[in-house]
């Protein structure tokens, strides 16, 4: 990232979590430990008791350090709240509902107008999520979308509703390395997950890759033998490079494999794509 660069600024829901028994109720519901937060933002997931995705969030420290926060984009607010208040029975934790009342901008570095800031590592390179009042936040120039898509397929950064999408194993994404602390106490789906880890055996895992020729999301990845993936994300066109930079997940049969035909719903073959790592 460049010293300059800053993403289109967002509107989440925000649940606020207060009380003494906040920080124990949240790790036994979400894959990372709380308790080290210190003023990092983390991203963690919310599992069902088979480890399979629910929710992709991020967690963190509230403007006064009194509360802790958990957002996630806003159309999932109301079922985030219904997930995480079903557990919620003799535990002393109160929980506010602040969606849409606060303006969110990342950055690669602090803005000093904002109301707080948090230290955002992993997400888009080492940043900053900066906190504006939705009332007061300002008008900051940013990357428009189709840059900020580029910037994040090329840093192969998986998004929800895209690679992310309830029902996946997180590990499938990666989600392992960056949002999934496995030196904590129990919750919900954590017996799998250890598992998983363990075995070290997933039967699909998200790549990326770069196409020539013509591809779209929801394009099957195939070899001589038929389908072994699809492509969750591509990248908006860019003039100066002739090849579209892509996200998608492979089956265990194309682990060893590095070209693929991108092939669209027709039958069609519409490009190439070469795999160029794993998430």
């Amino acid at each position: 990232m460049s010293d300059s660069l800053n993403l289109p600024a967002q509107r989440p829901c925000i649940l606020s979590f207060s009380g003494p028994d906040a920080v124990r109720f949240l790790n036994g519901q979400i894959t990372q430990d709380v308790s080290r937060m210190s003023s990092q933002a983390l991203t963690a997931c919310v599992t069902d008791a088979k480890g399979r995705l629910q929710y992709f969030i991020k967690v963190f420290a509230g403007p006064d350090d009194s509360s802790i926060w958990v957002s996630c984009p806003m159309d999932e607010s109301e079922g985030l709240r219904e997930r995480l208040e079903r557990y919620l029975i003799a535990d002393d934790v109160e929980i506010e509902d602040l969606s849409g009342q606060w303006v969110t901008q990342h950055a690669s570095r602090p803005m000093t107008s904002s109301t707080f800031v948090r230290d955002s590592k992993g997400c888009f390179g080492d940043g900053f999520d900066c906190w504006w009042d939705a009332t007061t936040a300002p008008e900051i120039d940013s990357l428009d979308e189709n840059q900020a898509e580029r910037l994040r397929i090329s840093q192969r950064i998986p998004r929800w509703g895209h690679e992310l999408t309830a029902g996946i194993l997180p590990p499938e994404a990666g989600l392992d390395k960056t949002s999934i602390s496995y030196h904590k106490g129990c919750y919900i789906g954590q017996e799998v997950l250890s598992r998983l880890k363990s075995a070290g055996k997933l039967n699909r895992r998200l790549a990326a890759f770069e196409i020539e020729g013509n591809a779209a999301p929801g394009a099957s990845l195939t070899l001589e033998s038929g389908e072994v993936g699809q492509l969750t994300s591509c990248a908006p066109p860019n003039p100066a490079d002739s090849r579209i930079g892509a996200l998608g997940y492979l089956k265990k049969k194309g682990f060893d494999q590095r070209e693929f035909q991108v092939t669209d719903s027709s039958g069609h073959v519409t490009g190439l794509a070469t795999f160029s790592g794993w998430v």
